[in-house]
């Protein structure tokens, strides 16, 4: 038997991707809102937010998007408003944190009961949603790929961003060395971090890295892709690891959205194949799902849940560039392209 919260004046209002359009051309849809299946809830929305990933779909540039048109949106926190059968009945009214990939961008969204995660009372929504796909993909990337340690150096390329700032926050809490590039604008709150900044621009960014760590990193955060990757592979010490997980310097390319992808995954296969101790990733939130569902989810909640215990002892404090509604979804959108801000911009209903 469901059991909902009662609500006759709901609507569901959501952001559609129509195609390869401006911020502006985004549509808003409203209608019926959904009902809970069985395992299902439907969550109320209330964060959700703008990632790299967003701004690659709307370009029709990333790698695994569905088709036009679509509800974009990749995590959201809300509250669970009903829940389908099979469902523990406990869940209904209270806040959780989801990862969709897409759907995110709406008043109300349908998820498995599964793939929800608590988040703590101590934590608002959105501080929460700041660090969903973000402290996910920092706390696995840094722990389950290159396993850092204690009084180890590492490079955060887009320090300032929104899996950077995470990133950083939680290599700097374990007593890590970090060295960040971002532009000249950012240098200070990332000094005022314990790290040390790099304007990404300067053409001289390998020797810098060098002076500041002689014998290499001992891992690369790389989110830029192209001739990044290959540079941020020559930066390694002994032993080291390369993380790549992403393509941003091929935004605003035309041709194959898989491509960028591809080649970096031929890189990363041609590295691990030398003699040398290095390591190379090309990291993806999503990798393992498709072949053990339950063991994804299992990992997922287990290291979002220490995301959010980072938050609750103030080693992360989430960073939040800009909060806008739901209905200002292309201001939003230009903002967070716009690449002047610090940290994530957020959707509230």
């Amino acid at each position: 038997m469901e059991v909902a919260v009662n609500n006759t004046t709901d609507a569901l209002v959501e952001v559609v991707l129509p195609g390869k359009v401006e911020p502006e051309g985004l549509e808003v849809r409203h209608g019926a809102v959904p009902v809970a299946g069985p395992g299902q809830v439907v969550i109320r929305m209330e964060a959700t937010g703008v990632s790299f990933a967003e701004q690659q779909m709307r370009r029709g540039r990333y790698y695994d998007q569905p088709p036009f048109p679509f509800v974009p949106g990749y995590d959201l926190v809300g509250t669970v408003q009903s829940a389908g059968t099979g469902v523990d009945a406990g869940l209904v009214g209270t806040r959780v944190a989801a990862l969709v990939k897409v759907g995110g961008w709406a008043s109300h969204v349908l998820v498995d009961a599964a793939d929800v995660v608590p988040v703590p009372a101590g934590v608002g929504a959105a501080e929460a949603e700041t660090v969903v796909v973000n402290g996910i993909t920092a706390w696995q990337m840094l722990h389950r790929k290159a396993r850092i340690r204690t009084g180890q150096t590492i490079l955060v390329h887009g320090a300032n961003g929104g899996v950077g700032t995470v990133l950083v926050q939680l290599a700097r809490a374990m007593g890590v060395h970090v060295i960040g590039t971002a532009s000249p604008r950012h240098h200070d709150a990332l000094r005022d971090q314990g790290v040390e900044p790099i304007d990404y621009r300067t053409p001289d960014l390998a020797a810098r890295v060098r002076d500041l760590a002689p014998r290499g990193v001992d891992a690369v955060f790389d989110h830029v892709g192209a001739a990044s990757t290959v540079r941020s592979w020559r930066l390694l010490a002994p032993g080291g690891t390369l993380v790549s997980y992403g393509s941003a310097s091929t935004r605003d390319d035309e041709g194959s959205k898989q491509l960028p992808v591809l080649k970096i995954l031929g890189r990363v296969w041609m590295w691990n194949a030398l003699p040398n101790g290095r390591h190379a990733y090309f990291f993806n939130v999503w990798a393992g799902r498709a072949l053990n569902k339950n063991r994804f989810r299992a990992q997922l909640r287990t290291d979002l849940s220490q995301v959010f215990a980072a938050v609750e002892r103030g080693e992360v404090t989430p960073r939040i560039a800009a909060r806008l509604p739901l209905a200002r979804v292309s201001d939003a959108l230009r903002l967070a392209e716009s690449g002047t801000v610090a940290g994530k911009v957020v959707l509230t209903p």
